[in-house]
């Protein structure tokens, strides 16, 4: 396989799993699910990656360190990520605002030190240099006098050079920096929203006019495809809105009984909406 060849299935890979996991995050009912899912995604993606780099030849070095650079580190920030999302929401407490913000802002204050730690690798990344490339990001070759992991020699060198990895790190700390922040924000609307006075919404028509209303919207099967039962859909009425129907069956039968305009409340809803949908028109 020639290098551009193995660009062109690179970015391939990359788009196919781009969408697979933006498909995940609309399908899985939460985000720890879809993140689990995604992880396994990405795991596959990156064994596919692997198995077409461990023998590859690079045309020349610029090509090896495009692939090392550019192509590889965003398959590994994905699968540190969705590692980092599933770690921190499989252990989060049920409840507790209080304790939820504190875990997130300690993990905020990891990615601080990371970034602390790695200053001056980060300032090369994103001021988008070029003078260490040769060192940075070739195989099979490492200085000894630039700082290194730690555990370096854990790495498969066939697959790996002396910062890539570092790159998929500062990906991957950017993404789970936006997700920390975004689920502090949304404590703190729910913190918000807890604060307000809460205003229950009363029916005060008659009676006899919900019992026509649910009747009428029962019978149109408008509650989970029409598998409700007009007992559940009665007492869900009667407990959102704090009110007792009583005997609605009797209260249907004397509906059905009224000698003129037996649905006279659906009635008065159509003209009253009519009326409105005028007004808008002329306006």
């Amino acid at each position: 396989m020639e290098s551009k060849e193995l660009t062109e299935r690179t970015n391939n890979l990359w788009a196919d799993l781009k969408k697979k996991i933006r498909d995940l995050k609309v399908e899985k009912k939460n985000s720890l699910e879809a993140a689990q899912f995604s992880l396994a995604e990405t795991d596959t993606a990156i064994r596919s990656l692997k198995s077409w780099v461990i023998t590859h030849q690079f045309d020349c070095w610029e090509s090896e360190v495009h692939f090392f650079k550019e192509l590889k580190p965003p398959f590994i920030a994905k699968f540190i990520y969705f590692s980092r999302v599933i770690s921190l929401l499989s252990s989060l407490p049920h409840s507790g605002t209080k304790l939820k913000k504190g875990i997130y802002e300690s993990e905020l204050e990891y990615l601080r030190y990371f970034s602390l730690e790695n200053r001056d690798f980060m300032s090369y990344y994103r001021r988008n240099a070029t003078y260490m490339d040769r060192k940075y990001f070739l195989r099979f070759q490492y200085d000894l006098d630039v700082k290194l992991a730690v555990d370096i020699h854990s790495y498969d060198e066939r697959f790996s050079t002396s910062h890539d990895h570092l790159i998929a790190q500062i990906i991957a700390h950017d993404d789970y920096e936006i997700f920390l922040s975004t689920q502090i924000a949304r404590l703190k609307e729910k913190s918000f929203e807890e604060t307000l006075p809460k205003r229950e919404v009363q029916w005060t028509a008659p009676k006899v006019a919900l019992t026509e209303l649910v009747f009428a919207l029962h019978h149109t099967h408008c509650f989970n495809g029409g598998t409700t039962s007009l007992s559940e859909t009665v007492k869900w009425f009667e407990e959102a809105f704090s009110i007792d129907l009583g005997n609605y069956h009797n209260t249907i039968a004397e509906i059905k009984n009224r000698k003129s305009s037996p649905t006279r409340f659906l009635q008065l809803l159509t003209e009253n909406l009519t009326t409105y949908l005028e007004k808008e028109e002329g306006i």
